[in-house]
């Protein structure tokens, strides 16, 4: 028996390729599942609700890297009113 001789992409292009299927699936409107939605206005509320999650989860993991939780109190309110602020708008 033949065996094929293609050999596997690198894992720079496997992640890379992984990157790009992913922003695809989020962002190009021909593979995100929010296109079946009629009303533009709820479209963007679903956006909107996806950005401020994600922002909020990167605000925690950027201030616990640069440790700014269980050392202060004041900046602790700070990171919280930071994080729960954006939700109060609607």
């Amino acid at each position: 028996m033949i065996e094929p001789n293609m050999k596997k992409p690198s894992l720079f292009r496997r992640s890379v390729m992984g990157l790009v299927s992913g922003w695809r699936r989020v962002m190009d409107v021909r593979y995100n599942p929010l296109k079946y939605i009629p009303d533009p206005s709820l479209k963007n509320l679903f956006y909107a609700c996806v950005v401020y999650s994600m922002e909020h989860i990167l605000w925690v993991f950027a201030a616990n890297y640069l440790g700014w939780f269980g050392y202060n109190t004041v900046v602790s309110i700070v990171i919280h009113f930071s994080v729960l602020f954006p939700f109060r708008i609607y």
